[in-house]
Protein backbone atom coordinates (compact mmCIF):
# COMPACT_ATOMS: atom_id res chain seq x y z
CA UNK A 1 0.00 0.00 0.00
CA UNK A 2 1.40 3.35 -1.04
CA UNK A 3 1.27 6.08 1.64
CA UNK A 4 1.40 9.79 0.79
CA UNK A 5 1.78 12.09 3.81
CA UNK A 6 0.83 15.70 3.13
CA UNK A 7 1.59 17.73 6.29
CA UNK A 8 5.34 17.24 6.49
CA UNK A 9 7.73 20.06 7.27
CA UNK A 10 11.15 21.49 6.48
CA UNK A 11 13.13 24.62 7.21
CA UNK A 12 16.30 26.35 6.02
CA UNK A 13 18.73 27.46 8.70
CA UNK A 14 19.98 30.61 7.00
CA UNK A 15 16.43 31.72 6.23
CA UNK A 16 15.48 31.33 9.87
CA UNK A 17 18.50 33.37 10.94
CA UNK A 18 17.63 36.09 8.44
CA UNK A 19 14.05 36.46 9.66
CA UNK A 20 14.71 36.00 13.40
CA UNK A 21 14.45 39.73 14.10
CA UNK A 22 10.76 39.60 13.16
CA UNK A 23 10.01 36.65 15.45
CA UNK A 24 7.11 37.56 17.76
CA UNK A 25 7.94 37.78 21.42
CA UNK A 26 5.91 34.66 22.25
CA UNK A 27 7.95 32.83 19.65
CA UNK A 28 5.65 29.99 18.68
CA UNK A 29 5.78 26.47 20.10
CA UNK A 30 8.84 26.30 22.37
CA UNK A 31 7.80 24.82 25.73
CA UNK A 32 10.47 23.93 28.24
CA UNK A 33 12.07 20.60 27.42
CA UNK A 34 10.80 20.55 23.82
CA UNK A 35 13.52 19.65 21.35
CA UNK A 36 13.09 21.49 18.07
CA UNK A 37 14.11 18.86 15.46
CA UNK A 38 16.43 21.23 13.60
CA UNK A 39 18.55 18.67 11.78
CA UNK A 40 15.56 16.63 10.60
CA UNK A 41 13.77 19.77 9.41
CA UNK A 42 16.79 20.92 7.43
CA UNK A 43 17.50 17.55 5.80
CA UNK A 44 15.90 17.33 2.37
CA UNK A 45 18.05 14.43 1.23
CA UNK A 46 19.22 11.03 2.38
CA UNK A 47 18.34 11.39 6.07
CA UNK A 48 14.76 12.37 5.30
CA UNK A 49 14.36 9.51 2.85
CA UNK A 50 15.64 7.04 5.45
CA UNK A 51 13.15 8.38 7.98
CA UNK A 52 10.36 8.03 5.46
CA UNK A 53 11.39 4.45 4.80
CA UNK A 54 11.45 3.65 8.52
CA UNK A 55 7.88 4.99 8.87
CA UNK A 56 6.65 3.29 5.71
CA UNK A 57 5.89 6.59 3.96
CA UNK A 58 6.35 6.61 0.20
CA UNK A 59 5.93 10.34 -0.49
CA UNK A 60 5.95 13.53 1.57
CA UNK A 61 4.29 16.76 0.49
CA UNK A 62 6.53 19.35 2.15
CA UNK A 63 5.74 22.76 3.59
CA UNK A 64 7.91 25.28 5.37
CA UNK A 65 7.91 25.58 9.15
CA UNK A 66 7.05 29.23 9.35
CA UNK A 67 8.92 30.64 12.37
CA UNK A 68 8.52 34.42 11.75
CA UNK A 69 7.40 34.30 8.12
CA UNK A 70 3.82 35.52 8.74
CA UNK A 71 5.27 38.61 10.44
CA UNK A 72 7.66 39.53 7.63
CA UNK A 73 7.11 43.01 6.18
CA UNK A 74 5.99 42.89 2.57
CA UNK A 75 9.21 44.40 1.23
CA UNK A 76 11.31 41.57 2.66
CA UNK A 77 8.80 38.74 2.38
CA UNK A 78 8.64 38.38 -1.39
CA UNK A 79 12.32 37.65 -2.09
CA UNK A 80 12.84 35.52 1.02
CA UNK A 81 9.82 33.35 0.29
CA UNK A 82 10.79 32.96 -3.36
CA UNK A 83 14.12 31.59 -2.13
CA UNK A 84 12.33 29.10 0.13
CA UNK A 85 10.17 27.86 -2.73
CA UNK A 86 13.12 27.62 -5.12
CA UNK A 87 15.10 25.57 -2.59
CA UNK A 88 12.16 23.24 -2.11
CA UNK A 89 11.75 22.88 -5.88
CA UNK A 90 15.40 21.81 -6.16
CA UNK A 91 14.90 19.14 -3.50
CA UNK A 92 11.81 17.84 -5.26
CA UNK A 93 13.65 17.74 -8.58
CA UNK A 94 16.33 15.58 -6.95
CA UNK A 95 13.72 13.12 -5.58
CA UNK A 96 10.56 13.53 -7.68
CA UNK A 97 9.10 10.16 -6.75
CA UNK A 98 9.45 10.80 -3.00
CA UNK A 99 8.87 14.54 -2.50
CA UNK A 100 6.29 17.13 -3.55
CA UNK A 101 5.55 20.60 -2.23
CA UNK A 102 3.10 23.18 -0.95
CA UNK A 103 4.06 26.79 -1.64
CA UNK A 104 4.92 29.30 1.03
CA UNK A 105 3.31 32.66 0.22
CA UNK A 106 4.17 36.29 1.14
CA UNK A 107 0.70 37.02 2.42
CA UNK A 108 1.59 40.46 3.74
CA UNK A 109 1.76 41.33 0.01
CA UNK A 110 -1.37 39.60 -1.36
CA UNK A 111 -0.88 40.50 -5.04
CA UNK A 112 2.67 39.18 -4.91
CA UNK A 113 1.42 36.10 -3.04
CA UNK A 114 -1.03 35.36 -5.85
CA UNK A 115 1.78 35.68 -8.41
CA UNK A 116 3.99 33.40 -6.32
CA UNK A 117 1.26 30.78 -6.10
CA UNK A 118 0.87 30.88 -9.88
CA UNK A 119 4.65 30.63 -10.36
CA UNK A 120 5.14 27.74 -7.97
CA UNK A 121 2.23 25.73 -9.33
CA UNK A 122 2.67 26.43 -13.05
CA UNK A 123 6.47 26.51 -13.23
CA UNK A 124 7.69 24.51 -10.23
CA UNK A 125 4.93 21.90 -10.08
CA UNK A 126 3.79 22.62 -6.53
CA UNK A 127 0.48 21.15 -5.42
CA UNK A 128 -1.10 24.05 -3.53
CA UNK A 129 -0.16 26.29 -0.61
CA UNK A 130 0.07 26.03 3.14
CA UNK A 131 -1.09 29.04 5.16
CA UNK A 132 -0.44 29.28 8.87
CA UNK A 133 -3.25 30.99 10.71
CA UNK A 134 -4.23 34.64 10.52
CA UNK A 135 -2.18 37.22 8.65
CA UNK A 136 -1.67 40.46 10.55
CA UNK A 137 -4.66 39.45 12.65
CA UNK A 138 -6.92 38.92 9.63
CA UNK A 139 -8.76 35.80 8.51
CA UNK A 140 -8.41 34.75 4.90
CA UNK A 141 -11.92 35.93 4.08
CA UNK A 142 -10.71 39.53 4.41
CA UNK A 143 -11.03 41.26 1.00
CA UNK A 144 -7.29 41.94 0.81
CA UNK A 145 -6.64 38.20 0.28
CA UNK A 146 -9.04 37.85 -2.64
CA UNK A 147 -6.18 37.69 -5.24
CA UNK A 148 -4.70 34.66 -3.47
CA UNK A 149 -8.01 32.83 -3.26
CA UNK A 150 -8.84 33.64 -6.87
CA UNK A 151 -5.46 32.25 -7.92
CA UNK A 152 -5.95 29.03 -5.96
CA UNK A 153 -9.38 28.56 -7.48
CA UNK A 154 -8.17 29.28 -11.01
CA UNK A 155 -5.19 26.93 -10.63
CA UNK A 156 -7.45 24.28 -9.04
CA UNK A 157 -5.12 23.71 -6.09
CA UNK A 158 -6.05 23.47 -2.40
CA UNK A 159 -4.99 25.65 0.51
CA UNK A 160 -3.88 23.79 3.63
CA UNK A 161 -4.88 25.85 6.66
CA UNK A 162 -2.32 25.02 9.33
CA UNK A 163 -2.50 26.01 13.01
CA UNK A 164 -0.69 29.00 14.45
CA UNK A 165 -0.81 30.41 17.98
CA UNK A 166 -3.87 32.50 18.87
CA UNK A 167 -3.47 36.29 19.09
CA UNK A 168 -1.80 37.52 22.25
CA UNK A 169 -5.09 38.97 23.51
CA UNK A 170 -6.72 35.53 23.26
CA UNK A 171 -3.80 33.86 25.02
CA UNK A 172 -3.99 36.42 27.82
CA UNK A 173 -7.76 36.04 28.17
CA UNK A 174 -8.04 32.26 27.90
CA UNK A 175 -4.74 30.53 28.63
CA UNK A 176 -2.76 32.70 31.06
CA UNK A 177 -2.58 32.37 34.86
CA UNK A 178 -0.84 28.99 34.71
CA UNK A 179 2.82 27.97 34.82
CA UNK A 180 4.40 29.53 31.70
CA UNK A 181 5.18 26.23 30.04
CA UNK A 182 1.61 25.02 30.64
CA UNK A 183 0.22 28.22 29.13
CA UNK A 184 2.43 27.82 26.06
CA UNK A 185 1.31 24.27 25.33
CA UNK A 186 -2.32 24.89 26.34
CA UNK A 187 -2.50 27.83 23.92
CA UNK A 188 -0.84 25.92 21.07
CA UNK A 189 -0.59 22.18 20.47
CA UNK A 190 -2.47 21.21 23.64
CA UNK A 191 -5.69 22.98 22.61
CA UNK A 192 -5.58 26.61 21.55
CA UNK A 193 -4.25 26.59 18.04
CA UNK A 194 -6.59 23.75 17.07
CA UNK A 195 -9.58 25.74 18.30
CA UNK A 196 -8.20 28.85 16.57
CA UNK A 197 -7.89 27.00 13.26
CA UNK A 198 -11.40 25.58 13.54
CA UNK A 199 -12.71 29.10 14.19
CA UNK A 200 -10.80 30.32 11.13
CA UNK A 201 -12.36 27.63 8.94
CA UNK A 202 -15.88 28.37 10.20
CA UNK A 203 -15.27 32.09 9.74
CA UNK A 204 -14.49 31.44 6.06
CA UNK A 205 -17.80 29.61 5.65
CA UNK A 206 -19.86 32.19 7.54
CA UNK A 207 -18.26 35.06 5.61
CA UNK A 208 -19.66 33.58 2.39
CA UNK A 209 -16.22 32.75 1.00
CA UNK A 210 -17.39 29.60 -0.75
CA UNK A 211 -20.34 31.33 -2.36
CA UNK A 212 -17.83 33.73 -3.91
CA UNK A 213 -15.30 30.97 -4.68
CA UNK A 214 -17.38 27.85 -5.34
CA UNK A 215 -14.43 25.76 -6.60
CA UNK A 216 -12.04 26.58 -3.75
CA UNK A 217 -10.75 23.62 -1.73
CA UNK A 218 -9.26 23.69 1.77
CA UNK A 219 -7.43 21.12 3.90
CA UNK A 220 -7.41 20.95 7.71
CA UNK A 221 -5.17 18.77 9.85
CA UNK A 222 -5.82 17.12 13.21
CA UNK A 223 -9.04 15.45 12.07
CA UNK A 224 -10.61 18.73 10.99
CA UNK A 225 -9.56 20.90 13.96
CA UNK A 226 -12.59 19.89 16.08
CA UNK A 227 -15.24 20.79 13.49
CA UNK A 228 -16.44 17.26 12.52
CA UNK A 229 -17.19 16.52 16.16
CA UNK A 230 -19.49 19.56 16.45
CA UNK A 231 -20.70 19.80 12.86
CA UNK A 232 -24.32 18.85 13.65
CA UNK A 233 -24.46 21.45 16.44
CA UNK A 234 -22.81 24.09 14.25
CA UNK A 235 -25.26 23.42 11.46
CA UNK A 236 -28.28 23.40 13.75
CA UNK A 237 -27.47 26.70 15.44
CA UNK A 238 -25.73 28.75 12.73
CA UNK A 239 -27.66 27.85 9.59
CA UNK A 240 -30.91 29.53 10.77
CA UNK A 241 -29.12 32.84 11.42
CA UNK A 242 -26.69 32.75 8.46
CA UNK A 243 -29.44 33.72 6.02
CA UNK A 244 -26.94 35.45 3.74
CA UNK A 245 -25.51 32.06 2.75
CA UNK A 246 -26.84 30.08 -0.19
CA UNK A 247 -26.67 26.71 1.59
CA UNK A 248 -26.62 25.17 5.07
CA UNK A 249 -23.36 25.70 6.94
CA UNK A 250 -22.54 21.98 7.07
CA UNK A 251 -22.83 21.65 3.31
CA UNK A 252 -19.91 24.00 2.78
CA UNK A 253 -17.71 22.09 5.17
CA UNK A 254 -18.55 18.71 3.69
CA UNK A 255 -17.97 19.89 0.13
CA UNK A 256 -15.01 22.24 0.37
CA UNK A 257 -12.88 20.81 3.19
CA UNK A 258 -10.60 17.78 3.38
CA UNK A 259 -8.91 16.58 6.58
CA UNK A 260 -5.83 14.69 7.70
CA UNK A 261 -4.78 13.14 11.04
CA UNK A 262 -1.54 15.17 11.35
CA UNK A 263 0.03 12.42 13.42
CA UNK A 264 -2.99 11.89 15.72
CA UNK A 265 -3.07 8.14 15.34
CA UNK A 266 -5.98 7.04 17.51
CA UNK A 267 -9.01 5.19 16.26
CA UNK A 268 -12.04 7.10 17.63
CA UNK A 269 -11.41 10.36 15.70
CA UNK A 270 -10.74 8.40 12.51
CA UNK A 271 -14.03 6.54 12.80
CA UNK A 272 -16.06 9.64 13.64
CA UNK A 273 -14.47 11.67 10.84
CA UNK A 274 -15.13 8.82 8.45
CA UNK A 275 -18.79 8.76 9.47
CA UNK A 276 -19.20 12.54 9.18
CA UNK A 277 -17.14 13.32 6.08
CA UNK A 278 -16.71 10.04 4.22
CA UNK A 279 -13.51 8.42 3.01
CA UNK A 280 -13.26 10.66 -0.07
CA UNK A 281 -12.41 13.68 2.09
CA UNK A 282 -9.70 12.15 4.30
CA UNK A 283 -6.01 12.25 3.38
CA UNK A 284 -2.99 11.10 5.37
CA UNK A 285 -0.34 13.07 7.27
CA UNK A 286 2.35 12.23 9.83
CA UNK A 287 3.50 15.79 10.73
CA UNK A 288 7.16 14.83 10.34
CA UNK A 289 9.57 15.59 11.95
CA UNK A 290 7.51 16.85 14.90
CA UNK A 291 5.93 13.40 14.88
CA UNK A 292 8.24 10.50 14.03
CA UNK A 293 5.88 7.64 14.65
CA UNK A 294 6.84 4.28 13.23
CA UNK A 295 3.26 3.21 13.90
CA UNK A 296 2.04 5.60 11.21
CA UNK A 297 1.79 2.86 8.63
CA UNK A 298 0.55 0.23 11.06
CA UNK A 299 -2.25 2.52 12.25
CA UNK A 300 -3.65 2.78 8.75
CA UNK A 301 -3.06 -0.86 7.90
CA UNK A 302 -4.82 -2.09 11.05
CA UNK A 303 -7.73 0.40 11.09
CA UNK A 304 -11.16 -1.19 10.50
CA UNK A 305 -11.55 0.20 6.98
CA UNK A 306 -12.68 -1.38 3.75
CA UNK A 307 -9.80 -2.01 1.31
CA UNK A 308 -11.17 0.68 -0.98
CA UNK A 309 -11.38 3.29 1.79
CA UNK A 310 -7.91 2.40 3.05
CA UNK A 311 -6.42 2.98 -0.39
CA UNK A 312 -8.27 6.29 -0.75
CA UNK A 313 -6.95 7.59 2.56
CA UNK A 314 -3.45 6.23 2.07
CA UNK A 315 -2.82 7.69 -1.36
CA UNK A 316 -5.79 7.81 -3.72
CA UNK A 317 -7.35 11.03 -2.44
CA UNK A 318 -3.99 12.80 -2.42
CA UNK A 319 -3.33 11.69 -5.98
CA UNK A 320 -6.71 13.04 -7.05
CA UNK A 321 -6.81 16.29 -5.08
CA UNK A 322 -3.16 17.23 -5.56
CA UNK A 323 -2.83 15.78 -9.07
CA UNK A 324 0.03 13.50 -8.09
CA UNK A 325 1.10 10.64 -10.26
CA UNK A 326 -0.13 7.28 -9.07
CA UNK A 327 2.34 4.47 -8.44
CA UNK A 328 1.42 3.01 -11.82
CA UNK A 329 2.17 6.35 -13.54
CA UNK A 330 5.38 7.12 -11.65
Amino acid sequence: MRIIAIEEHFQIAEINRAVAKWLPARGGFRPVGYRQPESELEDLGAGRLRAMDSMGVDMQVLSYTTVALPALPAAEAVSIIQEINDRLAAAIQAHPERLAGFATLPLTAPEAAARELERTVSRLGFKGAMINGRVEGLFLDDPRFRPVLEAAEALDVPIYLHPAPPPDSVIDACYAGLPPNVTTVFATAGWGWHLETGIHALHLILAGLFDRHPRLKMILGHWGEMIPFYLARVNQTLTPVATHLQRPVADYFLEHFYVTPSGMFTLPPLLLTLQIMGADHILYAVDYPYIQDRQARAFLEQAPLSPADREKIAHGNAERLLKLKSAAQA
